[in-house]
């Protein structure tokens, strides 16, 4: 019994904290706090009101006799409180909608910003798909909870304690009746709200869930088409969507509980009002106006019990969703941008220097060992190897996408971990294997690097590139729209917009991490001709998988398991046939035969 109570004390403890840390996340939620809290105050009072003024007009103004001043007075004041009130909730509602949504668009846009500071390797050990649950369908939940339910909650909060007061006021055994009516009804709402933190918390875990298998079914509609797995992955589809489903009407199933549990103590509430009213009024100790007006308050008291009931359904799943947004943003990103204590990259081209460099994935062995590398500057550096052995890791360590486990990475003497981002971003520019593309057009893609590039200027960079009768070819020119992940190009033609992309942000250092892999070999020809002299003047280091590549660069760098085992010019390292770098030069002379 006792390690129940502690649990229950523990989640309590727990929703409150995250409520507090969202709130406090939100800090325009207090924009007009108070003005909102008046108005709330104001259509509160005004509604308990009614029902006095029909107690009146019925005791003063029909019981004591036919009065028509009094019934009119009564009829004017109400319809004035009404008009009044509803004025007010008017306003209320309408502040509240437009705070929550400002307040709400905050926290979305720090979640996006903090998921994008996150590491690569944070990113990829989360399905997308659930860090997009995150900034969205969470965050909905949270803005659907804050607009029907903050203030709403305090507002039915006050509106029961001044009903009770008033109900207290004229007469203390009915007012006892509907206590004691709700009181079973509060134990047992209270210890479903309690399954209710779990039930929804697994209902926001399965949402992220199936967003991740949806959005993975979307994206890979080729793959699933080309290997036939439109059944299995329907079926994974299926899973994803019960799941989720099974969860939701659980948490309904309960909700639903609490909801006729209410329902249930109303009831019996009207009804004992009803015998033990009559009882009094028949003893003279309660007269029909005020019976009737007790009846009304009834229902205004029953109206915040059954609401808040609702309420703290939403609170459950809002909360649910605030732990899923804070859990992303209490992941400090472990490549953090230094701010204005960092420095800023030396002018000029760049050298790199490794120095004793060792990296491992979480949880895995090293990939890199104990590499130490110079670099000149304005020199074209490719490194070779074969899958696995660990080239890759060298491009994200050089664009700190990833810090070394030991060791430092510097360029021109300063540590990669001391610049600051701005600097590094502007200086340092990577070419993925991919070549992602964002869903706008050739030119808009290109000037992502220089927004303020004109498009007579992005015509001549194709034309720089030796891409000019590529660019002619496409139906719209600059204008050709890419599609999403730039799916309307092919591979080799999103990597060719991809090159001018880097080529127009002009850095002092280019990283191609296998930029020409998905180049049919004549255009690879023509790129790599103009590739030679956009490189000359500024230091490029290619992460090679043709060794054509290595074969036009100045140096090249062997890696085999994570080792530096060979260094130098190609038509050096190609004389010991039996090397690492001749064996991978003789199977590449194989393959393109």
């Amino acid at each position: 019994m006792s390690t129940t109570t502690g649990e229950n004390t523990e989640t309590a403890e727990t929703t409150w904290q995250t409520l507090r840390r969202g709130l406090a996340l939100s800090p325009e939620l207090r924009t007009g706090l108070a003005g909102t809290i008046a108005l709330a105050l104001v259509y509160m009072v005004g509604r308990v009101a009614v029902p006095v003024a029909v107690q009146r007009g019925i005791d003063h103004g029909i019981v004591d006799g036919l009065d028509l001043d009094v019934i009119s007075l009564t009829v004017a004041i109400t319809a004035g409180v009404l008009v009044v009130t509803t004025i007010c909730g008017y306003l209320m509602m309408r502040r509240l909608f437009t705070v929550s949504e400002t307040a709400l668009a905050g926290v979305r846009t720090r979640a996006f910003r903090h998921v994008h500071d996150l590491s690569m390797l944070h990113q990829q050990s989360e399905r997308r798909g659930s860090l997009v649950s995150r900034v969205t369908s969470d965050v909905d939940q949270i803005t659907q909870f804050l607009q029907w339910g903050g203030v709403i909650l305090l507002v039915n909060l006050g509106q029961l304690l001044v009903t009770t007061a008033v109900m207290l006021a004229y007469s203390w055994q009915l007012t006892l009746v509907v206590l004691v009516a709700f009181a079973p009804a509060v134990l047992v709402i209270r210890q479903l709200q309690r399954r209710l933190a779990g039930a929804y918390g697994l209902v926001r875990q399965r949402t992220g869930t199936l967003l991740g298998a949806i959005g993975e079914s979307v994206v890979g509609a080729p793959v699933i088409r080309a290997y036939g797995i439109a059944g299995r992955t329907a079926r994974r589809l299926d899973t994803a969507i019960d799941g989720q489903r099974v969860a939701q009407q659980r948490a309904i199933r309960i909700s639903i509980m609490g909801s006729s549990v209410g329902e249930l103590a109303a009831g019996l509430a009207l009804a004992g009002v009803v015998v033990v009213g009559v009882s009094l009024g028949v003893d003279g100790t309660l007269s029909i106006g005020q019976l009737t007006a007790f009846l009304f308050l009834v229902t205004l008291f029953i109206q915040p019990v059954q609401i808040a009931t609702e309420v703290l359904n939403e609170a459950q799943n809002a909360i649910a969703g605030w732990r899923r947004v804070l859990d992303v943003l209490d992941v400090a990103p472990d490549v953090a941008d230094p701010g204005e204590q960092g420095r800023d990259l030396p002018a000029g081209p760049l050298d790199v220097r490794f120095a004793g460099v060792t990296f491992a994935y979480p949880g895995g062995p090293p990939v890199l060992h104990d590499v130490t590398l110079d670099i000149p500057a304005k020199s074209r550096v490719a490194v070779v190897g074969e899958t696995g052995s660990g080239k890759t890791t060298f491009a994200k360590l050089l664009t700190r996408l990833m810090d070394p486990s030991e060791g430092a990475v510097l360029l021109s003497g300063v540590d990669l971990r001391q610049v600051r981002f701005d600097s590094l971003r502007a200086r340092v520019v990577m070419v993925p294997q991919d070549g992602f593309l964002f869903d706008a057009t050739v030119g808009e893609n290109v000037r992502f690097a220089r927004p303020d590039l004109t498009d007579e200027r992005l015509t001549a960079a194709f034309g720089e590139l030796g891409l000019a009768d590529w660019l002619d070819g496409l139906p719209s020119g600059l204008d050709t729209p890419v599609g999403e992940r730039g799916e309307a190009l092919s591979v080799g033609e999103r990597q060719l917009v991809a090159l001018a992309r880097a080529y127009v942000a002009d850095p002092d250092l280019l990283v191609l991490d296998e930029a020409t892999s998905a180049v049919d070999p004549a255009t690879e020809v023509r790129l790599q001709r103009t590739l030679d002299a956009v490189t000359r003047g500024r230091t490029t280091l290619a992460i090679a998988h043709r060794l054509s590549t290595a074969q036009a660069a100045d140096e090249v760098i062997v890696v085999d398991r994570g080792r530096i085992v060979q260094r130098g010019p190609h038509e050096e390292l190609v004389r010991d046939t039996d090397s690492v770098y001749a064996l991978l030069y003789a199977s590449w002379l194989e393959q393109t035969r």
